[in-house]
């Protein structure tokens, strides 16, 4: 369990420190779009008030509060899942990638109306009108690392994860 809380950490801190610097430092709401790499790293300030790509989103106050009441319900089962069946440190790591991530939006719906976003890809001729953060990225990285490595017995020369 001590890698899950480690990559844990490191996830939620990533993510609002990755926010603070860019709507903060970088005064992106002020500024609207800061072109990184265009149009493959752009800039944009964006609320999430929904799911994923904005799904569900302009709901009251309640949806908000289902939200966050979600995500804490599904990161408990995910830290229970992992100490009861977990075997290796690749596991544990991904399951806390996803908490931090999720945890992070979850501190985001509570702070704002909905989570902070600001990243947008577009590549080849293809505009990409969705924003993302990185907390998206931490829980998709940890979601296909629990989808190959829950359920692989612990290797030898890996070492296995200490509860």
């Amino acid at each position: 369990m001590r890698t899950l809380t480690l990559f844990a950490v490191i996830a939620f801190v990533i993510d609002q420190a990755s926010k603070w610097f860019v709507f903060q430092w970088l005064n992106l709401w002020e500024r609207q779009r800061i072109d990184v790499i265009d149009p493959l790293l752009v800039f944009r300030p964006g609320i999430n008030e929904g799911i994923n790509f904005g799904l569900f989103g302009g709901g009251s106050g309640a949806q908000r509060v289902i939200l966050i009441v979600i995500a804490l319900v599904l990161c408990i089962a995910l830290a229970v899942w992992a100490a009861r069946s977990f075997t290796t440190r690749r596991a544990f790591a991904s399951a806390g990638m996803v908490i931090g991530g999720a945890l992070a939006n979850a501190l985001d719906r509570v702070l704002f109306p909905g989570v902070l976003d600001f990243l947008n890809m577009s590549c080849c001729g293809i505009s990409n009108p969705y924003l993302f953060n990185l907390a998206d990225v931490f829980i998709f990285a940890g979601a296909f690392g629990l989808i190959l490595w829950t359920g692989e017995k612990k290797a030898a020369d890996e070492g296995g994860e200490t509860r």
